[in-house]
């Protein structure tokens, strides 16, 4: 099954693709490789979700947005290439939470965009990852993901 085909079985909706909000492109391809420019929890709507993690949301809340963010990257890797398909494997993400100095657990929270991609993805959307804690994000936003997939023509 591929990752159209999944994406269609779990009854997910991308939401818009986003748009660059400064001097930058969503998404590169470089050779083999696309590079995806760091995304937000994008709704359906056009609206960010927002706050600090262990603050505004707790962790039920980031792990959504972390999800949403994912949402948000494979509208993006859709209008990029054409297809989901065309995705070989993830093989690095970089995922950023909005939270306090003393909050602790961000990897849980990325796990929200970890765990959509292997859905979509099967084990080829299981890659290498960082997660960090950020004072802030832009706009407020609770969560950024970039990441960097190895694509097919």
């Amino acid at each position: 099954m591929g990752a159209e085909e999944r994406l269609a079985a779990l009854k997910l909706e991308l939401p818009p693709a986003p748009k660059p909000v400064a001097v930058y492109v969503t998404a590169l391809r470089v050779g083999e490789f696309l590079y995806v420019s760091g995304h937000g929890p994008l709704k359906s709507d056009g609206a960010l979700i927002l706050g600090k993690v262990g603050v505004d949301l707790d962790l039920e809340g980031g792990y959504a947005a972390a999800r949403q963010t994912g949402l948000a990257m494979l509208a993006t890797i859709k209008e990029h290439l054409g297809s989901l398909d065309k995705v070989v494997r993830l093989v690095k993400t970089l995922g950023l939470v909005n939270c306090p100095a003393d909050y602790k657990d961000q990897p849980k929270v990325i796990n929200g965009f970890s765990e959509l991609m292997k859905d979509v993805f099967g084990e080829a959307g299981v890659g290498t990852r960082s997660a960090f804690g950020a004072g802030s994000l832009p706009s407020g936003m609770a969560v950024e993901v970039e990441a960097i997939f190895q694509v097919k023509d």
